[in-house]
């Protein structure tokens, strides 16, 4: 996972640095607007050094990463914390991401546990029912849903449910002029997120709800499950502690990797529904050219995927026990 994580900060570092952005540049030339005076060599010298964007281009790599120092011979990179300097914001990246990254957690919190309530228990139903009247229905829609683009189905929800019924807000995190505060602006906050937890539990359905539903029809055609009827057993008890389990082996990697991909599917329902999250200040950096803050959030979803593949392989443990991770029989 190091050796990955080293290698694609390499790669993203350099692609970012083909593009055609000299923030040293920009700098100087504004000083040299506000003042004629002033020689913009010199000046373009000292914000290549403040930034750390003078030298070799692996050296400012290594500036980037915190493995090599800067002209005055500190340590500013992101070993030590230090996501840069936001040009558009004007402050450091940091400061620029808590309040977004609040706003994605909680949204993909709770798009996770209402997709997980609902997928899981349909999936194994429509197992259960397969070739049903219930099941073919269930199958129709988590089509439409997996076919249809995530800004196409938004569009048509927000038709739908702001405007129609008017139920829930168009865009936003909170009400115009309403000052709440503490548990009243959290439940505003709750209310502004209605709509896009709706819009993304659908888009949801459509992929886990197949996959759950096609390993349990595998697993209810097991051996061992014909093996637990023949004994008598129930058949809700068959399903959740025979079926289920060896349902879950074939699903574990796909749905860690649906939980990671929450994060990113989120940049278009942010921007859709105009919420200030991970995703709509990364599409306003990459449009502004503000490479600190994309780059930062490049290394965020990097970092999320591979954790991701870390916990699919400790879940494998949990979920068979015959997967021993310190490879003991």
């Amino acid at each position: 996972m190091l050796a990955v994580l080293a290698l694609l900060s390499l790669i993203i570092y350099l692609v970012y640095n083909l593009l055609p952005v000299d923030k040293a540049a920009d700098m100087a030339m504004q000083e040299i607007a506000a003042n004629k005076n002033l020689v913009y060599a010199e000046r373009y010298l000292y914000w290549q050094r403040r930034y750390g964007l003078d030298g070799s281009l692996f050296t400012r790599y290594l500036r980037w990463l915190g493995l090599a120092p800067f002209y005055d011979g500190s340590f500013q990179g992101l070993l030590q914390g230090n996501l840069g300097t936001s040009v558009s914001y004007g402050k450091p990246v940091a400061e620029v991401i808590v309040e977004p990254l609040k706003n994605t957690l909680l949204l993909n919190a709770l798009a996770t546990t209402l997709s997980l309530s609902i997928t899981l228990p349909l999936g194994a139903f429509c197992a259960k029912k397969r070739g049903g009247k219930r099941d073919t229905a269930v199958q129709i829609g988590t089509i439409v849903g997996y076919s249809m683009p995530t800004f196409i189905i938004a569009i048509l929800f927000i038709w739908l449910f702001a405007i129609r019924l008017d139920v829930f807000p168009v865009s936003g995190t909170s009400s115009v002029g309403k000052d709440y505060v503490g548990f009243r602006a959290f439940l505003d906050k709750l209310w502004h997120f209605g709509l896009p937890l709706i819009v993304m539990t659908f888009v949801s359905l459509g992929g886990m709800t197949r996959y759950v539903r096609a390993a349990m029809i595998d697993a209810l055609h097991l051996d061992c499950i014909r093996t637990a009827r023949a004994k008598g057993l129930s058949e809700r008890l068959v399903v959740r502690s025979h079926a289920w389990r060896n349902a879950l082996l074939p699903i574990v990697p796909l749905l860690v990797g649906w939980l990671t991909s929450l994060f990113s599917g989120s940049i278009m329902i942010e921007n859709v529904f105009g919420i200030n999250g991970l995703g709509k200040v990364y599409f306003d950096a990459l449009t502004s050219s503000d490479n600190e803050v994309a780059l930062a959030m490049q290394m965020f979803y990097i970092v999320l995927a591979l954790a991701g593949n870390l916990l699919a392989d400790f879940a494998y443990g949990i979920v068979d026990p015959r997967v021993r991770v310190g490879g003991r029989e």
